[in-house]
């Protein structure tokens, strides 16, 4: 019989006005990979951040048991002295700083009066080396991908010699091939007896790498599946996370009678905003029209989110040249209060970093697109404001306990659907969609759906980019390809297929 390395007894914590964790109970045996499974706002990253002393011993009810030995954790560095290292969805690496010294912050090589960089930078290639990346330590974090910059905060993990690494929706920015490669390196961990504990909605990866899963719903656990003795099927989990089946996992697509082209884009250019020499939209030509849900698809790097952001009143790039054609009329959108005023929205792929202010509560959020809407010569109408703001939680099923309660304390499904709601209320017609279901669950997934199939059957246009190649073929009436920053391919829904697709993507790569 395995030894257990980590058990969770009764564990409750509270929050003003919801309680987060009910008596949750989690068990981890040695060497084993275990999933945590749950939707948004289910508890998951509440409950590792119980483990790891984020939410310190006193503020929560229970017991925390680590290799037989009861912790009573105050700060993380209590926890990573045992070796419990957490790994959170958004990386805690200095851009300006070399992949050695991220590795060592807080635990650094030398004296106490002086860092031995010979040695920092020696033990950070040995630990590169073993997760596989082939880069210089004293690389900077900003000269790689985010991709590269995950093996980098698990190598960071290796050097505090972990025990039991904790990797919070690890997958959520990467592609597939990025996806693959950390999952495998998971599974060699485990061969080195390191056990993990992997928080991820992407289940076809939880069925990959786990040996169980567990399954917390409302703050409750309610059962964990033993998938080494035979693969537990993704609508089993499914079920246990909503509390039912969930048998289609995009909604019917509603009858909408497709109008004139709303956006049209010609021969569109943007270069990079720091390296002025290299073009990341390459003569794009492309167009939504009224009524229509259209897909961009392309592997990571491909210029997506550049060509939507530089689409969007030039909030990103230089030297942006073409023609943007609004209803057949050109125009000059110079900046996002131009784009606003077209009646243009941009949900950011980066909803904390971009998309909301976190620190400020929904009902903020919420009007902070349109706040002339809400206000009379300057003034704010307070009254107003909350009305809106509760219109909107309850029209988007946002689980909250007040519409003062601060964004930041949002699950990620909760956070993206007040993102929503900021950009409904600006009434656009046109939304551009940037992964917009990224680091949220199948339910909440389906949610998202049925709102953007609700916006189109109100006549709004929607431009969809997605790494999740279901995703676009479950949504879109037409998917454009791109890849190397230019358009390489269209397809309609009918033809689309996930292999047609990559198809476009590979052809044009080898520059045939």
């Amino acid at each position: 019989m395995a030894s257990v390395i980590l058990e969770m007894k009764d564990i409750v914590k509270e929050f003003p006005g919801v309680r987060a964790l009910n008596h949750v109970n989690l068990k981890v045996e040695t060497g084993e990979i275990h999933a945590l499974v749950g939707e948004n706002g289910a508890g998951k990253s509440t409950l590792m951040n119980v483990l790891s002393g984020v939410y310190p011993y006193g503020s929560y009810d229970g017991k925390i048991y680590f290799n037989g030995e009861e912790c009573k954790f105050t700060k993380i560095k209590d926890s990573e002295e045992k070796g419990i290292v957490i790994i959170h969805q958004e990386l805690a690496l200095v851009p300006y700083m070399t992949i050695g010294e991220n590795m060592y912050i807080g635990n650094e090589r030398g004296s106490k009066y002086k860092i031995d960089w010979k040695k920092t930078y020696k033990e950070a290639a040995e630990h590169l080396k073993v997760v596989g990346l082939n880069e210089s330590p004293r690389t900077l974090i900003k000269d790689i991908g985010v991709g590269k910059q995950q093996m980098v905060e698990i190598a960071k993990a290796l050097a505090k010699n972990v025990k039991l690494l904790i990797l919070d929706e690890p997958t959520a920015s990467l592609n597939e091939a990025h996806s693959k490669l950390l999952l495998d390196l998971l599974l060699e961990l485990k061969k080195k007896g390191i056990t993990s504990i992997i928080i991820s909605h992407k289940l076809n990866e939880i069925s990959y790498v786990a040996d169980k899963i567990t399954v917390i719903r409302d703050g409750t656990t309610i059962e964990t599946l033993d998938n080494r003795k035979e693969e537990i099927p993704e609508d089993r989990i499914i079920s246990g996370m909503v509390g039912r089946s969930l048998t289609n996992r995009y909604p019917e697509k509603p009858k909408v009678k497709v109008g004139d082209i709303k956006l049209e884009v010609k021969n569109w250019n943007v270069y990079h905003p720091v390296y002025e020499g290299r073009k990341v939209v390459d003569n794009v030509s492309f167009h939504v029209r009224k009524g229509e849900v259209v897909g961009i698809a392309g592997l990571m790097g491909a210029g997506r989110t550049e060509l939507a952001m530089s689409i969007f009143g030039r909030s990103y790039g230089t030297k942006i040249s073409g023609q943007l054609l609004i209803d057949g009329k050109e125009v000059k959108l110079m900046n996002t209060k131009d784009a606003i005023k077209h009646k243009l929205a941009y949900i950011t792929e980066d909803r904390k970093g971009q998309g909301l202010i976190l620190s400020d509560s929904i009902k903020i959020n919420t009007t902070l697109a349109k706040m002339d809407k809400v206000s009379h010569r300057g003034i704010i109408d307070k009254n107003k404001e909350i009305k809106i703001a509760k219109d909107y939680i309850q029209k988007l099923r946002t689980k909250c306990y007040s519409c003062e309660q601060p964004v930041g304390n949002l699950s990620g499904g909760n956070q993206q659907k007040v993102l929503l709601s900021k950009w409904m209320f600006a009434d656009p017609d046109l939304l551009i969609l940037d992964e917009p279901t990224r680091g949220i669950d199948v339910g909440a997934k389906y949610e998202i759906y049925c709102i953007i199939n609700q916006l189109v059957e109100e006549g709004k246009s929607i431009l969809m980019i997605s790494s999740e190649m279901p995703e676009l073929l479950g949504m879109c009436d037409r998917i454009y390809i791109m890849n190397e920053g230019r358009m390489v391919g269209e397809v309609s829904r009918e033809e689309a297929t996930q292999e047609k697709i990559m198809g476009y993507i590979l052809k044009s790569s080898k520059g045939v």
